[in-house]
């Protein structure tokens, strides 16, 4: 009985913990405003930088929408890194060349761990923009996508703006729960951002000036970790400029892609990401993450101890009763900004789903290797 006590107090003061950091997550994103874009006559020069393994099935989509860009032509240079692709990738890329696409072939003949920031950084070394905007082979955005991001830089001089990612057209009751799951995160960056403790941002929808990623040393320090193009490259820039750091909260400004059609390629993905949590400098991002997965730990640990022992089966189902209300006044917020706040109604499966995966993803994302894009890597 003296156990079960003990454990029912202990669980009490994680759900406390864990309701605090939901609360000041709502409070952040509360925070950050919707922006309204002014008519403006815009005068930067940006680079959009995208870098494609393998994509012919995509890569098309994703020039047609960048070409297709609301922003003036001489303002805007679009280029393509192949990094070692062995379909047609390149071949329909060069088919753009008299549209003001450029394609640059990324030819190592040394192995590496990160292909994707060593595809980024000869981009950058090459481009003539002043704003770089990186988003990913597979995505599509609106017309208005570029210039409601160069608007907010231009009023607000940031020097780094993280702008929102979404799924869309899923096929799957499974793609469904990532949509929302992956919801949580995007606003959970955002909400970060908002308390102007940037943690996490998506590289494929992500600007930052040029002259900033040479001033932090680029991806020198975190080059040797396949992932993080964008997540520790956002704290590297936070920890010298903690208050240029902006979200934009603007549908305009949503880059859209797919969730992963199966559990394995769901599992390595997150691996990747969370392969990144090794390399934070920022103690209060570990110890939010931690306390985040000790508390999804400890939900796990009463379940299974009330198989044998009811009274921890009850301290499970409060905890978790907990985590679902403080969630959905999250996700709230967050799904009806994304016009998709009838995903909310999955939130009952995915929270219970997002327990295992949590502390499975906190051990596994730390340990070992993944696959990315047909590579072995860590």
């Amino acid at each position: 009985m003296e156990v079960l006590n003990l454990t029912s107090l202990f669980s009490a003061a994680l759900t406390l913990i864990y309701g605090f950091l939901v609360l000041n997550f709502i409070r952040g994103w509360h925070n950050l405003i919707y922006f309204t874009p002014q008519k403006s006559d815009p005068q930067t020069k940006v680079s959009i930088i995208v870098a494609a393994r393998d994509e012919e099935e995509n890569i098309n989509k994703t020039i047609d929408d960048l070409i297709a860009q609301q922003y003036p032509k001489a303002l805007t240079e679009i280029i393509i890194i192949d990094d070692h692709s062995t379909d047609r990738t390149a071949e329909i890329v060069l088919s753009y060349a008299n549209r003001n696409v450029k394609l640059i072939k990324l030819n190592e003949d040394r192995a590496l761990n990160s292909y994707k920031k060593k595809a980024i950084q000869t981009a950058i070394g090459t481009c003539s923009g002043d704003l770089i905007i990186t988003t990913d082979a597979d995505c599509r955005m609106g017309p208005n996508w570029l210039a409601t991001i160069v608007n907010l830089y231009e009023e607000k001089n940031y020097k780094m703006i993280s702008s929102p990612v979404a799924y869309f057209q899923e096929k799957s009751f499974f793609e469904r729960l990532q949509s929302l799951e992956f919801l949580y995160l995007i606003g959970l960056g955002a909400s970060t951002i908002g308390n102007k403790q940037p943690s996490t941002c998506n590289g494929a929808n992500l600007a930052y000036e040029k002259t900033t990623f040479y001033e932090v040393g680029g991806f020198q320090g975190i080059d040797d970790l396949a992932s993080g193009d964008d997540e520790l490259l956002l704290h590297k820039i936070a920890a010298k400029y903690p208050d240029q750091i902006g979200f934009l909260k603007n549908r305009e400004a949503i880059v859209y892609t797919h969730a992963k059609e199966t559990l394995g390629g769901f599992i390595q993905q997150r691996k990747r990401w969370a392969s990144k949590s090794t390399r934070y400098k920022n103690k209060a991002i570990i110890v939010l993450g931690v306390l985040i997965w000790i508390f999804n730990l400890s939900i796990l640990a009463n379940f299974i101890a009330g198989i044998f022992i009811p009274g921890f089966l009850a301290i499970a189902f409060y905890q978790l009763l907990v985590k679902m209300v403080l969630e959905t006044l999250f996700l709230w917020d967050v799904t009806g900004f994304a016009k998709r706040r009838s995903l909310l109604i999955l939130i009952p499966v995915l929270n219970v789903l997002h327990v295992i995966y949590m502390v499975y993803i906190g051990i596994a994302g730390n340990s070992g290797k993944y696959n990315w894009k047909g590579r072995i890597v860590r």
